[in-house]
């Protein structure tokens, strides 16, 4: 008769039950007396740090929140149908989105430059902390727009990044200055005469480059970084949502003031980022905020990178 070794592939059943109650019962009591682990709740980690060629860039979660009825921000021009479809068709719920808040810190080993600054004073200087940084450490804050969720961390009742220049673009800051709201007052208009202005191709250091992005707002820029043969966009807010502004560039979306020049930048730096495959940082995407696109016929899907850039360093 054939016997199985004990440590055969062919062990019974039999063999297995038997062994198992021969076992003696003290060896199950230690994981029933273990006391519960408290809930902790939700949370993820407050910064993302990797490699681009010889700077290093570390995107800043400085807020999140919930958001009801993305369909009032999103896709004004889209049916309730088509907007439902499109949630369900990735897996996300139409009735509600989760904003980020995503500035971005880059240090070139010479310069530690901060592009915008997130809602608020608090939420930018806890970011940094988590991040091994303090906001005397800045050298320069560069504000890609001056929505209130890039500025409101930039002032509060005296210079919060105390040591820093500040750059933004020169039609951008033309524009507010003329139209003005509550949020350019008390956060831009105190630092106004201090701001270097920005034009396409302006560089704010060797290797960052101002890109016009026009459309969200009239004066918009994104930023071009290079380093070392490794490129990266600054995308700000050329896209506000991962799905809703890949899958459906054209769709109009509430806070774009300009809505047919945001789709059409939209369209030509998501064309731009497909083709020639470099990553981008957008505030509003999902934190890390960092991935790629990829063309989809006449649309594009967002893929979030992963361990791209481990390797890369």
């Amino acid at each position: 008769m054939k016997t199985s070794h004990p440590t055969s592939p062919h062990l019974s059943r039999r063999h297995l039950l038997l062994g198992a109650a021969s076992l003696p019962m003290a060896t199950a009591l230690p994981f029933a007396a273990r006391a519960e682990a408290p809930m902790m709740g939700a949370g993820m980690a407050p910064y993302r740090r990797f490699k681009l060629g010889a700077f290093e860039v570390t995107t800043l979660l400085a807020g999140t929140r919930t958001v009801p009825d993305p369909h009032t921000i999103f896709g004004l021009n889209a049916t309730d149908e088509e907007f439902a479809a499109a949630s369900e068709a990735n897996f996300i719920p139409p009735e509600a989105a989760q904003f980020f808040f995503t500035p971005t810190l880059v240090n070139t080993g010479s310069e530690l430059i901060l592009f915008d600054t997130g809602l608020a004073p608090d939420g930018i200087v806890t970011a940094l902390a988590a991040a091994g940084y303090t906001p005397d450490q800045v050298d320069r804050v560069v504000i890609t727009h001056m929505h209130g969720d890039h500025i409101g961390g930039i002032y509060a009742e005296a210079p919060v990044f105390a040591n820093a220049a500040y750059s933004t673009g020169s039609v951008e800051m033309d524009y507010w200055d003329m139209s003005g709201n509550d949020g350019f007052e008390a956060k831009i208009r105190p630092l106004q005469d201090q701001f270097d202005l920005l034009e396409e191709g302006s560089e704010v250091v060797s290797g960052i480059t101002a890109m016009e992005a026009f459309g969200h707002t009239p004066g918009h820029l994104a930023f071009h970084l290079e380093s070392e043969g490794k490129r990266l966009i600054l995308g700000a807010d050329f896209a506000n949502h991962y799905v809703y502004s890949l899958a459906h560039p054209d769709w109009e979306v509430l806070y774009d003031v300009d809505k047919p020049t945001a789709a059409q930048t939209r369209r030509k730096l998501l064309d731009m980022m497909a083709a020639d495959r470099v990553p981008f940082i957008g505030y509003h995407m999902p934190f890390p905020a960092l991935g790629y696109v990829r063309a989809q016929d006449s649309v594009f899907e967002y893929v979030p990178a992963s361990y791209q850039t481990m390797i890369e360093s």
